[in-house]
C-alpha cells in the first residue's frame, strides 16, 4: 500500500495497514490485539510466581498469625461479589461500545468504576486492620506472600480504574474513533482478566486458607 492510498483510507476514517508480511497487509487492530495478549500472558506469568511463591509459604507462620485468624469470609464474600459484577457491568459497556451509544457506555462504565473502587477500598480496609492487629508483610514468610499476592492485584484494580476514568474523559473529547474503541477493548480483556485472577485468589488464599 503506497502513502497517498493510506492517506485517502484515513480520510474516509478506516484504518490504514501498519505492517505487511508475505503480501498480506496486517491491520492496526490486529497488532494492538496481539501485542496487548501478550502482556495480558507475561502478567498471567507473574501472579503464577505469585501464587507459586504462596503455596509453599502458607505455613510459615512463624508461630503468628494464619488464615483462620485473620481472613473474614464476610468481608471477602463481599469484595468477590463487587468485582464479578463489575465484570458484567464491563460487559454492558462494551455492548454500550458495540453500538456507539454514549448512553450505555457511561453508564456501563461508572458502575463498573463504583464497584472497583468499593473492591479496593474494602481490600485497602483489610489491608489496614491486619496491620493495626501486628500482621504485617514483616511479621512471617506467609504475610510476606499473602501481602505481595494480593496486593499486586489490589494494585492491577487501582491502575484499571485510573484507566478506565482516562477512557471515559477519551470517549467524551474523542467519541467512538477506532482508536479509542481499540483501547475500551484492550480495557474490557484486562479488566475480565483481573476478575478471573481474583477467583483464583479467592480460592487458594481465602477459602483454602480458613479451611482446617
Amino acid at each position: 500500500m503506497n502513502q497517498a492510498t493510506a492517506i485517502e483510507l484515513r480520510s474516509l476514517g478506516h484504518e490504514a495497514p501498519v505492517a505487511e508480511a508475505a503480501g498480506h497487509a496486517v491491520s492496526k487492530e490486529i497488532v494492538v490485539g496481539y501485542g496487548f495478549w501478550i502482556f495480558l500472558l507475561s502478567d498471567i506469568v507473574m501472579f503464577a510466581a505469585l501464587f507459586a511463591a504462596y503455596a509453599v509459604l502458607a505455613h510459615s507462620t512463624a508461630g503468628g498469625f494464619s488464615g483462620r485468624d485473620l481472613f473474614s469470609q464476610k468481608s471477602v464474600a463481599i469484595e468477590t461479589a463487587c468485582l464479578l459484577f463489575s465484570s458484567y457491568t464491563c460487559g454492558l459497556m462494551s455492548l454500550g461500545v458495540e453500538a456507539r451509544r454514549q448512553g450505555a457506555f457511561y453508564f456501563g462504565a461508572l458502575v463498573t468504576f463504583v464497584l472497583g473502587a468499593a473492591f479496593l477500598g474494602l481490600e485497602l480496609r483489610e489491608f489496614s486492620d491486619m496491620i493495626a492487629r501486628g500482621a504485617t508483610p514483616q511479621s512471617s514468610a506467609f504475610l510476606s506472600s499473602f501481602f505481595a499476592l494480593v496486593g499486586c492485584h489490589g494494585v492491577h484494580v487501582a491502575v484499571g480504574l485510573v484507566w478506565l476514568a482516562v477512557m471515559v474523559v477519551q470517549v467524551a473529547v474523542k467519541d467512538f474513533r477506532a482508536s479509542v474503541v481499540r483501547r475500551l477493548q484492550c480495557f474490557s480483556l484486562f479488566w475480565h482478566a483481573l476478575d478471573i485472577i481474583w477467583v483464583a485468589l479467592f480460592s487458594v488464599v481465602y477459602l483454602m486458607g480458613v479451611a482446617p
